[in-house]
């Protein structure tokens, strides 16, 4: 029998520890924890490396700004290559490709190359892609009701990357001195070791081949009122977030705050992007998901009021932390969402188109959050997500009154 058919048994309300969809969304969640811990010690040395080794100082994001445009490009290949040669396929192709781009990373700083640094970042952007389906992974293994809680408890793995990653940052920036942080990109090439270690133990089953084709036209799923929300409630709090994240930094350094204290700051709002993730999904079997995408934008307006009334450390610290709970809401809430709105031989191109549509955000709001901040200031970029956070809110209140009104004609 199918992993997937129906038991004649009515189900158990909850998933047994030696369920093995519980296994996979653990070991699942493991290895998002090694991927994100990759991405957020990028995210701390990148632009100091790249301001090192660039001829303009200018250029400095730039193997950033490559890495973003990357995963852009490569969710489509990722998911079309998932559906035909498996998950754990995908995911261990991207690992080696962050197992190249640290091996790049490494040579750059030895070599003083900044090209090789900007390979690098584009070899890391692949990896990011594939990392980014880990979370449908769990979905698509588990049951109606324990879908919510497999995504939410693989993002949880992102708490660990919160405080991982820039302690690794920190303990390995000299570990080849003087070449300063070569040690940094031989811990990412273990992390990649690591992960690719625990995919061998992921049981996902391998894709079928359907007999019905590919399904729906993409023109009719997407015209779907479930999916335009699931999609607009993912780009609108993955944007919101991006934008104002990248810029805090900045912000607090502008206002002489340290940047051991900007750090700080940042690592509060990982904590606060992924630690909800143990029980998001809990909280949307029991408030319905139409709240929790409600509240997810109620908190990053939140998030922006705390901005507007001041730069102290406190308020930095508490907006951004607002910021990281709203967007889990979002995106779990998002994702969560998404599931509903494909059939099993549509799940690919849908999860393809819906990341694409949310990491082509990702990667506007990071080349876009800099030039805002210098040109308009702090007060005005974050006064540029209050629109599309209110068109989130009036999206999922239509959506629950059209919800409701098909359930009362049924």
């Amino acid at each position: 029998m199918s992993a997937l058919a129906p038991s004649s048994r009515p189900p158990s309300p909850a998933a047994g520890p030696q369920d093995p969809t519980v296994r996979n969304v653990w070991l699942l969640a493991v290895c998002q924890a090694l991927s994100m811990s990759a991405q957020s010690l990028l995210m701390t040395i990148t632009a100091i490396v790249g301001g090192s080794l660039a001829t303009d100082p200018a250029l400095a994001t730039l193997p950033l700004a490559l890495q973003f445009l990357a995963m852009m490009l490569g969710t489509v290949p990722a998911s079309l290559l998932m559906k035909h040669r498996g998950r754990r396929f995908g995911f261990l192709l991207g690992a080696l490709f962050g197992l190249l781009g640290a091996g790049l990373g490494f040579e750059a700083v030895w070599q003083a190359d900044f090209l090789l640094l900007c390979g690098a970042g584009f070899c890391f952007g692949l990896f990011a892609a594939g990392a980014m389906y880990y979370r449908f992974a769990a979905a698509d293994t588990a049951s109606e009701t324990f879908k919510p809680k497999a995504i939410s408890l693989v993002l949880a793995g992102g708490v660990v990357a919160g405080v991982l990653g820039p302690e690794l940052a920190k303990h390995t920036r000299d570990l080849f001195e003087p070449v300063m942080f070569a040690g940094a990109y031989v811990s990412i090439g273990v992390l990649m070791l690591l992960s690719m270690a625990v995919l061998t133990l992921v049981r996902i089953p391998l894709p079928e081949r359907e007999s019905g084709g590919g399904g729906r036209p993409m023109r009719e799923i997407a015209a779907q009122p479930v999916f335009l929300v699931a999609v607009l409630c993912g780009m609108v709090g993955y944007g919101a977030m991006n934008l104002i994240m990248v810029s805090t930094p900045p912000a607090m350094i502008a206002c002489d705050h340290p940047f051991e204290t900007a750090a700080f700051v940042i690592q509060l709002h990982v904590i606060a992007m992924y630690g909800p993730s143990f029980v998001t999904g809990s909280l949307i079997q029991r408030v319905g998901i139409h709240r929790i995408l409600g509240l997810g934008a109620l908190l990053i307006l939140g998030c922006v009021a705390i901005n507007l009334t001041g730069v102290e450390v406190e308020q930095f610290g508490g907006s951004l932390i607002l910021l990281g709970l709203g967007w889990n809401f979002l995106f779990v809430g998002g994702s969560t969402l998404l599931t509903r709105t494909y059939r099993p031989e549509e799940k690919a191109k849908v999860q393809a188109a819906n990341d694409l549509c949310v990491f082509t955000t990702v990667a506007i709001t990071a080349f876009s959050s800099g030039a805002i901040h210098k040109a308009l200031g702090w007060e005005a970029l974050n006064l540029a997500v209050v629109l599309p956070l209110l068109l989130v809110l009036l999206a999922v209140l239509r959506l629950r009154g059209r919800e409701r009104r098909l359930a009362a004609a049924e």
